[in-house]
């Protein structure tokens, strides 16, 4: 037999970042509540017993998963600081930057899970707050430390709401929002002064 299940079996790197894999799947389509052992082991197409024996526990495997979320977050918001730091119209590029990430629903429900499970879990607090602090580090030299915590806190109401009623993001008057939020900051251009 070859392919990647062989090369899984001989690589316990590979087996890891295959349960990894799978594990951020199945936050994403079941939510972190119904994530099990099982059910990861299954979506990686590895026995049941590999899960346990490199995250012995659902909250390793859980945290394997969203660590994973977490290095493709950094990734985004490294582009995210590129593109503000040349943003002629920086509450628009944030808008239009916002719902760019929202159309990956996927991916937004799995940062909003992890919001959801760090509330009730101390362990997953630190990637949450890692996630939280992000944006509002890209955005404090654009506009200072008070409107980049109130910019992340519309931004995560406005994403939150429209994953909920399955709509989209309103651009022009999320900017709108953001030009209010942000009056007086600098570098936000576009009539904001």
């Amino acid at each position: 037999m070859t392919g990647p299940r062989t090369q899984r079996r001989r690589d316990p790197e590979a087996r890891k970042e295959a349960l990894a894999t799978a594990a951020l799947e199945v936050i994403a389509e079941a939510g972190i509540g119904r994530t099990t052992h099982r059910a990861v082991a299954a979506r990686a197409d590895l026995p049941l017993g590999a899960t346990t024996y490199y995250f012995p526990t659902l909250d390793d495997l859980i945290a394997a998963g969203l660590r994973r979320a977490t290095e493709a977050v950094r990734a985004d918001l490294r582009v995210w600081a590129e593109r503000l730091a040349t943003a002629p119209d920086l509450p628009a590029a944030l808008a239009r930057m916002s719902a760019a990430y929202l159309a990956d629903r996927r991916r937004a429900q799995i940062e909003y899970e992890l919001y959801v499970a760090a509330a009730r879990d101390p362990v997953l607090r630190p990637l949450a707050r890692e996630w939280l602090r992000g944006l509002r580090d890209v955005l404090e030299p654009h506009v200072g430390a008070a409107a980049a915590r109130d910019v992340c806190a519309l931004l995560d109401g406005a994403m939150l709401q429209a994953l909920v009623t399955g709509g989209d993001l309103d651009e022009k008057a999320l900017a709108e929002a953001i030009r209010r939020l942000t009056r007086g900051g600098a570098g936000c251009g576009g009539g904001t002064g």
